[in-house]
């Protein structure tokens, strides 16, 4: 008798091993999803549903542990896949399916693509979004680039160094940073966009809280809006992305740049900026934006010190459970100084390092300034990770 311990990280060691031993493609990744370990935190629960929830773990075999109003489930996958079943779950946990039914097949499979204006981007392989910022005062690039002509050619070389999309930005978001005027905003990113899409580059996102901006910005032919304060700052910019059938990344913020470090305070970090993103994409798809044109984003360094942005990069997969393409702004942030002790200048080491490890937990999209350095790294992760 033989026994091999298997690597049990991801669920390509048992897809491997299934599919070895002739199992098909499809089926083997599924079972191989099934038994790998899931963790659920359900909250606002009666106490005869938390009953319920401790009978039904004690004859499954899962590790439930309680308190008031909430349980934590461990088990594998496929052991608490009855509880999304109203034919097998227990009649006091049928408010409980529909909501473990989404996140359980948005596990099994995640959105493999994003509708933008005109256009469907593959997320099965890394999506690197180059960063173009034409302010004076961005953290880290800020006067970088001193005209029009100078953010075009830059915008052109990160597309030879492998960015498949360009995010242009004319408002600094740094923290303490105050608005921009709208019309100040529309000098500096509308000759960058035309002259983007005039040398043929259409894969352009503006980076913008004002609906007016961003009106001016699809006019000159970008296909995303991004929207760092998750429509909290414009509320006319969740109708007007509807009605333009553009894509739509939405930011966890709180607050704005300039109050935003006053309010990083969380119960468990992970848990609550999913609940605020997932409120933000239900009001986003209720003023008629479809699901498959949003993009969440956690916000790293965002209203959150450097251990709570730790924290949220190792625990993004709770992000992902949501059911929406995460993307990721780690590039050059505050928090990889803290962990490096590098500055500011020599942090791309590190965001490339970062941006592996947030594919490994499920984002496909990469906001970063150097993308030649983030595509080695990102095309190694992901050749590890990826299932056929």
């Amino acid at each position: 008798m033989k026994v091999t311990a298997l690597a049990a990280h991801t669920p390509e060691a048992v897809r491997a091993a299934l599919a070895a031993r002739g199992w098909e493609a499809q089926p083997a990744w599924f079972a191989a999803t099934g038994i790998q370990p899931l963790v659920i935190l359900i909250e606002d629960i009666t106490e005869s549903e938390r009953e319920a929830l401790v009978h039904w773990g004690t004859k499954s075999g899962a590790d439930v542990l309680t308190g008031s109003g909430w349980a934590l489930v461990a088990a594998a996958a496929s052991r608490i896949a009855p509880l999304a079943r109203y034919d097998r779950a227990p009649a006091e946990l049928a408010g409980l399916a529909p909501v473990l039914g989404r996140v359980l097949a948005t596990r099994a499979d995640p959105p493999r693509r994003w509708l933008i204006r005109g256009a469907e981007l593959s997320l099965e392989k890394p999506v690197i979004v180059g960063i173009i910022n034409v302010t004076p005062d961005s953290f880290s690039d800020g006067g970088h680039l001193e005209s029009a002509e100078a953010a075009i050619e830059h915008g052109l070389r990160l597309t030879a160094d492998g960015a498949r999309f360009l995010d242009v930005g004319g408002e600094s978001t740094r923290p303490g940073a105050e608005p921009v005027p709208a019309a100040e905003e529309i000098r500096r990113v509308i000759p960058v966009i035309e002259g983007l899409v005039k040398r043929g580059f259409g894969a352009v996102s503006v980076d913008t809280r004002k609906a007016e901006v961003a009106r001016a910005a699809l006019d000159a032919g970008a296909a995303v809006v991004n929207d760092i304060s998750g429509l909290q700052f414009d509320p006319a910019l969740a109708e007007f992305v509807a009605a333009a059938e553009v894509g739509l990344i939405l930011m966890h913020m709180r607050g704005t740049p300039a109050t935003m470090d006053d309010l990083a305070r969380y119960k468990h970090v992970a848990p609550d900026v999913a609940a605020e993103l997932g409120a933000v994409a239900e009001r986003a798809e209720r003023a008629g934006v479809a699901r498959e044109r949003i993009v969440l984003d956690p916000g790293f360094g965002f209203s959150k010190t450097a251990e709570q942005n730790l924290r949220l990069l190792d625990e993004l997969a709770t992000i992902v459970a949501l059911g929406y393409p995460v993307a990721v702004g780690l590039s050059r942030k505050r928090f990889l100084g803290a962990a490096t002790g590098r500055p500011v200048e020599d942090r791309d080491r590190a965001t490339a390092v970062a941006c592996a490890l947030a594919w490994e937990r499920g984002a496909r999209l990469f906001r970063v300034h150097d993308v030649a350095l983030t595509r080695e790294a990102l095309a190694l992760a992901s050749a590890t990770t990826n299932p056929p």
